[in-house]
């Protein structure tokens, strides 16, 4: 009798440590965590969690513009940066800064120079979630109660198509986290890498060891990275929906 060799399905998990490694075709059938620690995603989280209705991300100033010129009959806060300055006219695309703005059932359109890209550079995906270290229990929990033997993915967006320390440190958050809830999980080099540097300090002295993170400090933001720097303060799922936009599962 010949041998058959049995294939044993488990949870797999893998770091991309930049938007320039998403390859689009290849994200059908995986689940997707975005993250931009510094500081999309941890602003993209905040708003959901204090009353924003839904988000749109768009990958730059024009197609907010262009946005802005097709739904001028709705009511729409507008929230953006390219290369950390604040567009003209927008809400500085800050987790505080949204909150002094006031979300309570608003709708926003949202853009960065890395954040929002990787997340429309992910709309392929079979699921792609919204992850931050204020969310990352939550996420994970969501993913475990309703997941079996998937291929995750976990995606820093780095900047600028670079590596960074907060992206990074944050995926090997949700790597532990992960690993919590499936014990038997396969795990990359690179997720392995993120787990061991997660484990290598806090995270508001990574964050402040960052270059975004210096970079914010110079401007005074420095409440903005604290308040980034926090773990699990919020129990929200965000995610992009078939339309586009940002929403929460729960």
């Amino acid at each position: 009798m010949k041998n058959v060799q049995t294939i044993i399905e488990m949870t797999k998990i893998h770091v991309l440590t930049n938007k320039s490694e998403i390859k689009k075709e290849k994200l059908e059938d995986k689940l997707v965590i975005v993250l931009d620690i510094l500081i999309a995603t941890s602003s993209i989280v905040t708003a959901l969690a204090n009353g924003c209705k839904y988000i749109v991300p768009v990958r730059n100033y024009d197609e907010a513009l262009e946005f802005q010129s097709k739904n001028s009959s709705v009511i729409f806060k507008y929230s953006g940066e390219l290369n950390a300055d604040t567009l003209p006219g927008f809400i500085q695309p800050t987790p505080l800064a949204l909150l002094k703005s006031g979300m309570e059932d608003t709708q926003m359109v949202y853009c960065t120079t890395n954040g929002t890209v990787a997340l429309n550079d992910c709309k392929n995906a079979k699921k792609t979630y919204v992850g931050s270290l204020l969310n990352a229990n939550a996420i994970v929990e969501y993913i475990q109660g309703n997941y079996q033997n998937e291929n995750i993915i976990i995606v820093c967006s780095g900047s600028n198509d670079q590596f960074n320390i907060e992206d990074f440190y944050g995926a090997g958050y949700f790597v532990e986290k992960l690993l919590n809830s499936f014990p038997e999980a396969e795990l990359s080099d690179s997720a392995k890498a993120a787990q061991i540097f997660h484990s290598s300090g806090s995270s508001i002295e990574h964050l402040n060891q960052s270059r975004v993170g210096k970079l914010l400090n110079d401007r005074n933001w420095h409440d903005e990275v604290l308040f980034a720097s926090q773990k699990d303060l919020y129990t929200v799922v965000p995610h992009l929906t078939n339309l586009g936009t940002i929403e929460l599962i729960r």
